[in-house]
């Protein structure tokens, strides 16, 4: 880092200006890409899923709540599995804050994974973690949804995942879905994004990207390589019992 270029202050301040140019092109896509996003066709959901809640069986419909929108977080979580993703524990972090206001606005965030319900239960209180989070168990919704896939699909090569053939062996990947349920109780797929289109949601890359080392993670750029569940960093509190 010595060997980074040292400048007055007023040449800061106009490399400064400059560079607040690009930011503001960049801000003013993001608003364009955003208006075309919403402007998407959608797909009418015709079938019935039934998820495990700590209420009881539950369809997609109820898993609005109230709200017209509804935010699916496809966790990965297999069943087998003792405990989350670590990726995907570390996008959770950043969710019951962001949560308070968006279920004052029309929105329901939920999150869902293949792991039976008391797997999951158990791990959200380890993690301190208040959103609702269902268990799709036994039903199709995150095949189709492309976040999970047979050993057959994936011997196959019939897997997709982020529009794209999967070639890798995982059974289980992350994703978020959004759907609107109409007035008159119509459901629509709305959007989907995978891999590296959930960032949106890590406040603490946006924190990281604006610090002279950035996200600094090595070879690959793989979150895995410094992440870790928020309980086992050295000097974590203890976990929930």
């Amino acid at each position: 880092m010595t060997d980074h270029k040292i400048v007055s202050g007023n040449e800061w301040v106009e490399a400064r200006r400059t560079f607040l140019d690009r930011e503001k092109e960049l801000t003013q896509l993001q608003e364009k890409i955003s208006e075309e996003r919403r402007a998407l066709p959608w797909v009418k959901v015709t079938k019935n899923y039934a998820f495990d809640t700590p209420q009881g069986k539950k369809s997609l419909s109820d898993l609005f709540d109230g709200n017209s929108q509804l935010i699916v977080y496809h966790f990965m979580f297999s069943p087998d599995w003792k405990e989350g993703c670590v990726g995907c524990s570390f996008l959770s972090d950043h969710i019951d804050g962001a949560n308070q206001h968006l279920k004052h606005h029309d929105v329901t965030y939920v999150a869902v994974s293949r792991a039976p319900l008391d797997k999951l239960t158990a791990y959200k209180k380890r993690m301190g973690w208040e959103f609702p989070w269902v268990s799709s168990a036994g039903s199709d919704f995150n095949y189709d949804f492309h976040v999970s896939f047979t050993k057959d699909q994936i011997a196959k090569g019939e897997a997709t995942y982020n529009f794209e053939p999967y070639t890798g062996d995982m059974e289980d990947l992350h994703g978020t879905s959004v759907f609107l349920k109409d007035s008159d109780g119509a459901i629509y797929h709305t959007y989907s994004a995978y891999a590296r289109g959930d960032e949106r949601s890590l406040g603490t890359y946006m924190w990281l990207d604006i610090t002279p080392k950035g996200r600094n993670e090595g070879e690959g750029g793989n979150l895995t390589n410094w992440v870790k569940r928020h309980d086992q960093y050295d000097e974590a509190p203890k976990a929930a019992e």
